[in-house]
């Protein structure tokens, strides 16, 4: 599975921002396709995530409320929408890939990175 992550940028707080992570692979059907995110000096911590062959949504509790995952299976894309954005959402994040939900909320051995996409919120 290939991971292509876009859309980070620069926003005010309380402004919106949508990121996209373009799936490629054969085995991508079996899979979560998630979202976490890497502040400077902190560790990568886990935002969201969506099964791609059902309804089942994952998210932080940090996040609930004000993000939402959901995926384009005719694209292979996964969206991350994410409105009310604070300063404290500022970070790197990264889309990823993996056979079971636990697995990859925990972050433990995560099957697929993509690159990263920064996001900053300003104040």
């Amino acid at each position: 599975v290939q991971l292509q992550a876009s859309g980070g940028g620069s926003v005010q707080a309380g402004g919106s921002l949508r990121l996209s992570c373009a799936a490629s692979g054969r085995t991508v059907s079996r899979k979560v396709l998630g979202w976490f995110r890497q502040a400077p000096g902190k560790g990568r911590e886990f935002v969201a995530a969506v099964h791609w062959t059902g309804p089942n949504t994952y998210y932080a509790d940090t996040v609930k409320g004000r993000f939402t995952i959901s995926r384009a299976s005719s694209w292979n894309t996964v969206y991350l929408q994410m409105n009310s954005l604070k300063p404290e959402d500022t970070a790197v994040y990264y889309c990823a890939a993996d056979g079971s939900p636990t697995t990859l909320m925990a972050n433990r051995g995560v099957d697929y990175w993509g690159q990263g996409t920064q996001v900053t919120v300003s104040s």
